[in-house]
């Protein structure tokens, strides 16, 4: 039976796919599909990890006081049997050899089909078991942690084409961690769902990255979707439709094939230079998040890289932070697959809805933040550590010396940070010269993300070469709004008075000092804004290679001179 799921529409265009669901945990797993030769290692896995529970439950049960309530047996008695029944570890094993997931995520996959099923038990008792059957499932994916086998680096797993057939696939998931995000960006999913999120959650802003249709904030949708149901995905509207009937399924083929003609012709406008009507030349750049995006960057005619974001160097390395010499490589990866073009590289921005997931290494482990969007991140974290940040200027100084690069600092705010930050970049460079490395000259600028930094945007005119307006955060932190929640994500708004003023001021008072200004964050790349941010004065846009070209055909009918600094009539009825 057909049913709907409402929520925030964040990547335009339809999706249409079979579910795969990646449940939620209490325990932080890694999900990725395993390439056909690993299936018996990953089978291997899952079976010593199972005998590792055996022995412990086993173990717990031997040692039992006399005394001990029979109640204390017999529970450990019901964790061995489910933890031998094959409709867990049988069915476990199904997701790995016919899906190619990863045995946590097998596990987590199978826990959910089992819990739905304890659910609808009418026994209370039986329902009750459902507690039981956790608490062995979090035992194996403990067992699996401390175990061998961790995923595979970025860039090492494979799509899910590989065994999926001719079904597109469609994830459904509570939420997206930017790691997952890694090892999902190269599969072949076609769209995303997600239970939580807002238009600017990391989900939101990868799903517009990789062009395909994402509805956020979609509540209970990991609950109430199975695997393997048929699913459409109207990135449009927000609406999420369980088992379509076959008419609606053939309007949303043609809406699909429609959007598909729309991208080819876009594609036509590549080699076209971007010139407003009044012959105001505008220069589009892209963001990238890992050095293989570089070719996408080439090939949208992107004439350099405006925001090349390091932190996803950083992540899915389970605790292990890449060293210098690691990073040296990638930061020279991206200027030698950019071909002589600038190219942006921000330092590390860990924290927010960016954590490095199962950090345990040393002095780099913090504590977890009440409220991480205001905590000890970006900027706040490298000068907490500053032998990891003059290892990463190190790197991004010495990739210099093979192009033009500029160097991007996230989340300054007070003059001490400034100049903390100024003193580590001198203390690197002079750790170079004593070393007999070569490194090249960069410019030097800042994000301007917190209102705080607009407001005294002359202060960082003084000591940067240049600035780049993160609108994402410049928007939560202004509004006060907490990007990635949905229960509040209906106020962030773009067009809020306060930002439109912080924003113009900043490209006004850049201008006005003779130093470069640019808007990495997504308002670049919203076509809503084009107009708007010409009119301020803007002549550099940066945002991911996707969007250049719808970016472009509204440049090459824009005039400069006409002012347009209020919301479109369509988009103000809604709020």
């Amino acid at each position: 039976m057909s049913f709907q799921v409402f929520g925030l529409p964040v990547s335009r265009g339809v999706a249409i796919g079979r579910a795969v669901l990646v449940a939620s945990s209490r325990v932080d797993i890694a999900h990725y599909f395993i390439d056909e030769s690993r299936i018996a290692e990953e089978v291997d896995r899952l079976r010593r990890a199972r005998n590792t529970v055996a022995d412990e439950l086993s173990a717990l049960q031997r040692d039992l006081p006399a005394d001990a309530p029979h109640e204390l047996s017999a529970l450990l008695d019901v964790h061995l049997m489910l933890l031998h029944d094959e409709t867990l570890t049988g069915a476990t094993r199904h997701w790995i050899e016919e899906r190619h997931y990863n045995a946590e995520w097998a596990l987590s996959a199978q826990l959910e089909v089992l819990a739905r099923q304890f659910d609808e038990m009418e026994d209370e008792y039986l329902r009750e078991r459902k507690a039981d059957l956790e608490q062995v499932v979090e035992r194996l994916l403990r067992a699996l942690a401390h175990g061998n086998g961790a995923a595979p680096p970025v860039g090492s797993h494979v799509g899910a084409r590989d065994f999926a057939g001719e079904d597109p696939l469609v994830l459904i998931a509570n939420d997206i961690a930017p790691a997952d995000m890694l090892q999902f960006k190269q599969s072949v999913f076609t769209g995303f769902v997600t239970d939580v999120g807002g238009r600017t959650s990391h989900t939101a802003i990868v799903a517009r990255s990789l062009d395909i249709p994402a509805v956020v904030g979609a509540r209970e949708a990991s609950r109430i979707i199975r695997q393997d149901d048929w699913v459409v995905i109207d990135g449009d509207a927000g609406v999420v439709i369980v088992d379509p009937s076959p008419l609606l399924l053939e309007e949303y083929r043609f809406r699909q094939r429609q959007s598909e003609l729309e991208r080819e012709r876009l594609a036509r406008l590549r080699h076209t230079p971007a010139v407003t009507l009044d012959g105001e030349r505008i220069e589009l750049l892209a963001n990238i998040e890992l050095p293989g995006d570089t070719l996408a960057a080439v090939e949208a005619g992107a004439v350099g890289v405006g925001l090349f974001r390091t932190e996803f160097l950083f992540m899915n390395r389970e605790g292990e932070l890449p060293g210098e010499d690691e990073q040296f490589e990638a930061y020279a990866d991206v200027i030698k697959g950019m071909q002589g073009l600038p190219v942006t590289i921000r330092t590390v921005d860990i924290g927010a809805d960016k954590p490095l997931d199962r950090m345990s290494v040393g002095e780099l482990r913090h504590e977890h933040a009440l409220n991480p969007a205001l905590g000890l991140r970006a900027i706040r974290w490298s000068l907490s550590e500053p032998n990891m940040f003059r290892q990463q200027l190190r790197a991004i100084l010495r990739a210099a010396a093979l192009g033009p690069v500029r160097l991007l600092i996230p989340m300054l705010c007070h003059l001490g940070e400034i100049r903390s930050t100024l003193d580590a970049i001198a203390r690197a460079k002079q750790q170079l010269v004593d070393a007999g490395r070569a490194f090249g000259d960069v410019e030097i600028g800042a994000m301007i993300e917190v209102p705080a930094a607009a407001l005294v945007i002359d202060m960082f005119l003084d000591h940067f070469d240049f600035v780049s307006i993160g609108t994402n955060d410049l928007i939560q932190y202004t509004l006060a709004i907490d990007r990635a929640d949905e229960a509040v994500s209906h106020l962030y708004d773009p067009w809020h008075p306060a930002v439109q003023t912080l924003v113009a001021r900043t490209i006004e008072r850049a201008r006005a000092r003779g130093k470069g200004v640019s808007v990495c964050g997504e308002m670049a790349g919203d076509p809503t804004f084009t107009q708007t941010l010409l009119s301020m004065g803007l002549r550099s846009f940066s945002m991911h290679p996707n969007q250049i070209a719808t970016v472009k055909q509204q440049i090459l009918r824009a005039d400069t001179r006409r002012s347009t600094t209020g919301r479109p009539a369509a988009d103000a009825q809604l709020h």
